[in-house]
């Protein structure tokens, strides 16, 4: 047993590692063992995975083993990450379990775990307890007890409804021209089901779920894997392009130009929606950019309160607030009408419907905000001591800090800019997020400013 490897594949808000060395069917057998004995009223447990080659393999092994505790395992094969939320909260599980690495490459794999009502399990509700378990094979014996039984079953037509539901009349009305790109990952099978009951023409490319990821990774978040939707776009004179991670709990959009548009603008459109719909209600933003959304938050009457990064600590957030939203920079979207999670599908539909009643294109909707709010996108940086690092970056700029907190990472207001630089909670990475007052000259200085200082830790 790798006992370093479970260690570090045990995140935050999730477990993600290579398969086999930190993640395997053993690791998998001792997680169902160490879920039945953390949590020992668990009778009904609902599992899926995405289209990784090793997902089988280890779902079997995490079913086999909560079975022998007499836990009834109700499969729903492949699926996407909200497919395993919305079953689980719908449907009155105990647990549900979802093998996705997300947008890691095809030799990891992971585990996203929800309890009840699709309220999430992270570093600080039980997941180091699972990991503690699983290292020294802490698990109640199940000795005597029937083994529980496996069920074959899809709540996928039921999961459509909800969405096509959620769509307004605008939307509904107004046909559109969309370029979609799945990256090969799980969007492709809902997005079979579910485009037939939308009006509009669309255009969807590597579209056939294929674990391998034969056009590379899934994560539009790359700059080298934006180019096929955007390239898509331009040739079919598309209104919107749209591409999802390889579990789509993430939705990415491009204007009718191609253009790449950062998901903080839109966080800022979906909230104000969310506001129309709930005067008054709580907005839930991260740390890293989130002067844009503030200001659109206040406008419209809401109130803006700040998370901290990662799905499961967003989601606890929304519950403990009772917000209406939430979203991340990173492109996770939550919404209290979806049991406070996060939803690759839901975002889209409501952009549309927002397009369709305002008659203005997505490029048209953000420009005024990119003006305002000038920011450098999240950058990425491998270095060898995190922490060296952001204690320089924090000597250098100490003087015109005006405020800062660690929240997560460390978040300075220097007037006007400000800057987030926090270690990755899922990657060996240290990420930083720049954003200005109207002065994209001012932002792209301090960028740079900054990024040479965290290079020298590479």
């Amino acid at each position: 047993m790798n006992i370093e490897g479970i260690r570090s594949s045990f995140k935050a808000y999730d477990i993600r590692g290579k398969v086999p060395d930190e993640l395997n069917a053993d690791v998998c057998s001792r997680l169902g063992k160490a879920l039945a004995s953390e949590f020992p009223g668990t009778r009904r447990v609902v599992i899926g995975r995405d289209v990784r080659p090793s997902g089988l393999e280890l779902q079997q092994a995490l079913s086999d083993a909560l079975r022998d505790y007499g836990i009834e395992v109700t499969d729903i094969g492949v699926c996407g990450t909200e497919e395993i939320y919305f079953a689980t909260a719908r449907h009155g599980f105990d647990l549900g379990i979802m093998l996705t690495a997300s947008h890691n490459p095809s030799e990891y794999n992971g585990i996203k775990l929800v309890k009840s009502g699709a309220v999430p399990i992270s570093g600080d509700s039980g997941l180091f307890a699972l990991r503690d378990r699983v290292i020294n094979s802490d698990f109640a014996p199940a000795s005597g007890i029937s083994r529980g039984e496996l069920v074959q079953q899809s709540f996928r037509d039921e999961y459509i409804r909800f969405m096509l539901d959620s769509c307004g009349p605008s939307m509904r009305a107004k046909p559109f021209k969309i370029v979609m790109n799945p990256g090969n990952g799980c969007a492709g099978y809902v997005l079979e089901q579910l485009l037939p009951h939308l009006p509009g023409e669309f255009v969807i490319i590597q579209g056939e779920p294929d674990g391998s990821f034969p056009n590379g990774i899934p994560n539009p978040l790359l700059p080298e894997r934006r180019e096929d939707t955007a390239k898509a776009v331009r040739e079919h004179k598309a209104d919107l392009g749209l591409a999802w991670d390889g579990d789509f709990d993430r939705c990415f959009f491009y204007d009718a130009d191609g253009n790449f548009v950062e998901s903080y603008y839109l966080l800022g459109l979906l909230a104000q929606d969310a506001l129309r719909r709930h005067p008054g209600g709580k907005i839930i933003h991260d740390t890293r950019l989130f002067w844009n959304t503030v200001e659109l938050v206040n406008e419209a009457g809401g109130i803006p309160v700040q998370g901290k990064t990662g799905h499961a600590f967003m989601k606890e957030r929304m519950r403990r607030e009772d917000a209406v939203y939430g979203g991340e920079m990173s492109a996770h979207h939550y919404f209290r009408d979806f049991y406070y999670c996060d939803s690759g599908m839901l975002p889209w539909l409501s952009l549309l419907e927002i397009i369709a009643s305002s008659g203005k294109g997505l490029a048209e909707l953000v420009e005024a905000r990119v003006r305002a709010y000038p920011c450098s996108g999240e950058i990425n940086f491998k270095v060898t001591d995190a922490e060296a690092a952001r204690q320089a970056v924090f000597e250098r700029f100490a003087p015109v800090i005006r405020q800062k907190d660690y929240v997560d990472g460390l978040s300075a207001d220097c007037g006007e800019w400000r800057f987030n630089l926090r270690s990755s909670n899922t990657e060996p990475l240290l990420r930083l997020n720049v954003e200005s007052r109207g002065n994209k000259a001012l932002m792209l200085e301090k960028t740079e400013e900054i990024s040479e200082i965290i290079r020298k830790f590479s």
